[in-house]
């Protein structure tokens, strides 16, 4: 698989079978994804990766937590700008109702919709899970490395005929996977992840999102 084909055929999978990940695979791909571009070099990013019986309690631990804080924690960051304008609003929009419209649930459903987002607590029964956090010192510019890095990891595991879905919804459970993972005081959950093989059987899955033309974000001036 090349660049273009592994950046064509990766998207956010939300349904996944529960064939096992070789942690040999994720070890390949993680140290490979480190090569990703870094501000100094500073590679800010800090990672966890966890499957099996882990995995498993932590699905548990987000079930309760669910329940007992349905609307989440107090973020430690925004996941999107507090007023979004066009045309990042109408495009945020329009992502949800694609997705919902392939899973049959209308806009009015909320109840079904709230269900349905809350598959994103159990990784959409992916067999691994993965974790970036960063050091509160880091700003704006090591972000950026993070999402790099992120992406670097998308495009390997789909070298290795692997899916993923990236979901910063975690962000909205920082204490509780801040004290699940034991990340040091210092430390702020950014994003989380979910990689597996794709079961193409979910509707969710046929979901492929728009993208803006090239001539709605790209200017050449010569």
């Amino acid at each position: 698989m090349n660049v273009s084909e592994a950046i064509q055929t990766r998207r956010a999978i939300r349904g996944f079978l529960d064939t096992p990940v070789p942690e040999e695979t994720l070890r390949r791909v993680l140290q490979t994804a480190s090569r990703a571009p870094s501000g100094g070099n500073l590679q800010p990013w800090h990672i966890h990766v966890v499957h099996g019986e882990p995995l498993a309690a932590l699905k548990r631990v987000m079930r309760q937590r669910t329940e007992e804080a349905p609307q989440g924690e107090e973020t430690e960051y925004d996941i999107y700008p507090r007023e979004l304008v066009t045309p990042y609003r109408e495009r945020r929009y329009q992502v949800g109702e694609d997705l919902y419209g392939h899973l049959g649930i209308p806009r009015e459903d909320k109840a079904a919709r709230r269900k349905w987002f809350a598959r994103n607590f159990a990784f959409f029964d992916a067999p691994t899970a993965l974790f970036c956090s960063v050091d509160r010192r880091m700003g704006p510019p090591q972000w950026s490395d993070l999402g790099m890095f992120l992406q670097n990891v998308m495009l390997l595991l789909r070298e290795e005929g692997l899916h993923s879905c990236p979901q910063e919804c975690w962000a909205i459970y920082p204490k509780t996977i801040g004290e699940f993972l034991k990340l040091p005081a210092q430390r702020m959950l950014f994003t989380g992840m979910a990689i597996g093989h794709a079961d193409w059987t979910v509707p969710a899955n046929a979901l492929v999102a728009a993208r803006a033309p090239l001539e709605e974000f790209a200017e050449f001036i010569s």
